[in-house]
């Protein structure tokens, strides 16, 4: 199914849990320097963690009767990276084929995304780009997930509004559907001080094919619901535009969650209704998880969803 027609159908989606944290303790996988878990899919262990978790998520999805999308572990995998990596240019199209490949077989409603990061720190700004620049650089990486056959773009953690607009050009460039997710703090901005609903209303009026939607991820919801009912905030427009979250366990703020030590986490109950009651405060149809997350927390995600429809 294209990605489009699950969007329109006005069902919710669910979307994948924690990935990185998970092959870190649970399968004991250390990131690559550059590419980061770009690249897992050329280690037999890395594909063995990477179907076990994904096949974990959707048969989640399949038992509620929610449609499904995962995406590329390919958030790092930018122009600079592969360039300094031992990897060639290749690593973005075998990512999504690995993907497809677990998707195959499915009887669910499954699409498989291609995930772009901004090209510094998506926690504090740094090293960011700004808008001409950023849809130079993230063309590349765009256009490569496109001619991969992806059946939609979605960019992850993004702390300012120019590089997520520059970041939005590009990935419209590809004629693909996509999605912008935002970094959000508590006080309704993204890192670099712009309301949410500035950035919103800036990106959908300087594109031509806008986002599906937007979303927030690497964060716990209740900080998500906080910053939607800010003043700044306030209006119909962001209700409608907002709908997806990849949601943290833990409320703690980015840079103590960053390298931690120790899980942080929540009981799944208690995370699944935090993720459900920002319905109070827009139209989220989107639901993943980020960091802490794992099928206990996607079920009871899931569950709640089944039991809403």
């Amino acid at each position: 199914m294209r990605f489009e027609e699950m969007f329109a159908s006005g069902r919710d989606i669910l979307m994948e849990g924690a990935l990185g944290e998970r092959l870190k303790r649970e399968y004991g996988l250390a990131s690559d320097a550059s590419v980061a878990l770009a690249a897992m899919v050329y280690s037999e262990a890395g594909r063995h963690a990477l179907r076990e978790l994904w096949l974990g998520y959707m048969d989640i999805a399949a038992a509620a009767k929610l449609s499904f999308i995962a995406t590329t572990p390919t958030r790092r995998a930018n122009r600079d990276r592969v360039a300094a990596s031992r990897y060639g240019e290749e690593i973005l199209a075998d990512n999504l084929a690995f993907l497809r490949s677990v998707q195959q077989g499915r009887a669910q409603e499954v699409c498989c995304g291609g995930l772009m990061g901004c090209r510094g720190d998506a926690y504090t700004g740094e090293g960011a780009l700004d808008a001409k620049a950023a849809h130079a650089f993230h063309a590349w990486q765009a256009e490569r997930l496109s001619r991969a056959g992806a059946d939609f773009l979605y960019a992850g953690i993004m702390p300012t509004l120019p590089e997520a607009l520059g970041m939005a050009r590009a990935m419209e460039d590809t004629g693909l559907p996509y999605l912008i997710s935002f970094t959000v703090r508590r006080d309704g901005r993204l890192i670099d001080g712009t309301p949410i609903l500035r950035a919103v209303e800036t990106i959908d009026e300087a594109v031509n094919r806008p986002p599906v939607c937007y979303m927030a991820n690497c964060v716990h919801p209740a900080i998500v619901r906080r910053a939607l009912l800010q003043p700044c905030n306030a209006g119909e427009l962001l209700r409608r535009r907002f709908q997806g979250v990849q949601g943290n366990t833990s409320p703690l703020p980015f840079e103590q969650l960053d390298g931690a030590l120790e899980l942080k986490s929540a009981p799944p109950e208690e995370f699944a209704r935090d993720m459900l009651r920002l319905r109070e405060v827009c139209g989220m149809r989107i639901f993943g998880g980020c960091c802490g997350t794992d099928d206990r927390h996607m079920r009871a995600v899931a569950q709640l969803l089944a039991g809403h429809a």
